[in-house]
């Protein structure tokens, strides 16, 4: 934008696989007819050679010679209907035709309004009684949304919330707690190809208050309220900013389980280490929502036995370098480590922050490092800055202690953690009080 805008002719490249996405973003945002040129997928390790073919070749979408393509991009004058560009009818009838309960069901698949399971539909009745779940009023803004920096923010009210905490099957209790999600600002359904999706940890006294599970099968689907707010977080994406459709503001290529439902709660209680929402500045008595950015991948183990700390560091050496990790330890593991000397969980998660170490040249061929962290080495920001001019076999540290996180759940029938790519982002813990 800023080119166009100072007067220099521009073209939008992009891989073949991300044709449609990059038409729907640009129509999306009034600009149908920017005009956009295509390489084939992938350009990820391929020798020079290779990829001068790609621009000595064919655009793969238009049939077209590649650079031919871009001149005349690039020198074509702007017609009438470049000038023109394109609105939208922003605005939706709040209520649906009265039908069968059968062709309700399907309309909403069919307009991509669910997660394909069947939902409770959202009568005006049913919608009334989740709203006695909280003392705001209906038409109060709770936050916004968009799956993607390229898409525009849909606001979220109070009621677009509740109508969604309805088609999951929560009950007006539950709405504060879905509430604080939707305030978070964080999306469950990003449109990265990386297939991410959002984990949420729920602490403070609503747990009980509601009934939210925090021992057996705790991230599992064996607590409805559990399970319905998880549920109700991934509906409200879907519906408050503007779709997860695939192909078109979804494209994560093999997707991810956690965009049903995976929200449970911390075992305080049974944990030895403060809660999580007390680490970052909340009282006990507070009731929070904590939001961890990822989900990607998950490794897992047990103990700590007498070769945890080989075990831990294989863990967190094959992560995703650029993304720290959740911990979730059933209690038993807690207090296990707190018998090794970590009486709290910043001492272990310094250990592990520590002791995170390969040779500068693994940690930059990775491929989400080379994406993501080499332009912010490149420019200065630390510690990747420092980080880029280890040598090549010089040991670098992957995360720093801010980029690990540690929640103590389970039920105690085995000492067992996980470890789940699970970002914690500034300013993601959210009062569920604030929204009562």
């Amino acid at each position: 934008m800023e080119l166009e805008q100072a007067g220099v002719p521009s073209v939008a490249l992009h891989t073949h696989v991300f044709a449609r996405l990059a038409q729907s973003v640009a129509r999306a945002n009034g600009m149908p007819r920017t005009r956009q040129a295509y390489v084939p997928q992938p350009i990820v390790d391929l020798s020079p050679d290779q990829l001068r073919g790609y621009i000595d070749g064919t655009d793969p979408v238009s049939r077209r010679p590649f650079m031919q393509g871009v001149i005349e991009a690039l020198t074509r004058p702007l017609d009438e209907d470049d000038l023109k560009g394109l609105t939208f009818e922003r605005s939706t009838p709040r209520l649906l035709e009265p039908d069968t309960e059968d062709n309700l069901q399907q309309l909403f698949i069919s307009n991509n309004w669910t997660d394909f399971l069947p939902i409770i539909l959202p009568t005006e009745e049913r919608v009334a009684a989740m709203l006695k779940g909280t003392s705001h009023p209906p038409d109060k803004v709770v936050g916004r949304l968009r799956p993607t920096s390229f898409r525009e923010f849909w606001e979220l009210t109070v009621e677009k919330v509740a109508v969604n905490a309805v088609m999951a099957g929560a009950k007006p209790e539950y709405l504060p707690v879905i509430l604080a999600h939707a305030a978070s600002g964080v999306t469950a359904r990003s449109s990265s190809t990386t297939s991410l999706a959002m984990i949420s940890v729920v602490n403070g006294p609503i747990r009980n208050e509601i009934g939210m599970s925090f021992g057996i099968g705790a991230m599992g689907p064996y607590n409805h309220a559990n399970v319905t707010i998880g549920r109700a977080y991934n509906l409200l994406s879907i519906n408050g900013q503007g779709g997860s459709v695939p192909g078109d503001t979804y494209m994560g290529t093999l997707g991810n389980p956690y965009n049903y439902s995976a929200t449970f709660a911390e075992a305080e209680e049974r944990s030895p280490w403060q809660p999580f929402h007390v680490q970052k500045g909340f009282k006990p008595s507070d009731s929070t929502v904590s939001i961890f950015f990822g989900g990607r991948y998950t490794a897992s183990g047990f103990g700590p036995r007498a070769t945890w700390k080989e075990k831990m560091i294989r863990c967190l050496t094959s992560i995703d370098h650029n993304q720290g990790p959740l911990l979730v330890m059933d209690p038993i593991v807690a207090r296990l480590f707190v018998d090794l000397g970590f009486d709290s969980k910043e001492k272990l998660i310094d250990w592990c922050a520590e002791n995170a170490q390969m040779p500068a040249r693994d940690y930059w061929d990775d491929q989400w490092v080379q994406t993501l962290t080499h332009p912010l080495a490149v420019a200065g920001v630390e510690p990747f800055a420092s980080k880029l001019k280890a040598k090549p076999d010089e040991m670098v540290k992957l995360f720093e202690p801010s980029d690990i996180s540690i929640v103590v759940a389970g039920g105690e029938t085995q000492g067992a953690w996980r470890m789940i790519g699970g970002a914690y982002r500034n300013k993601a813990t959210v009062s569920v009080d604030a929204w009562r």
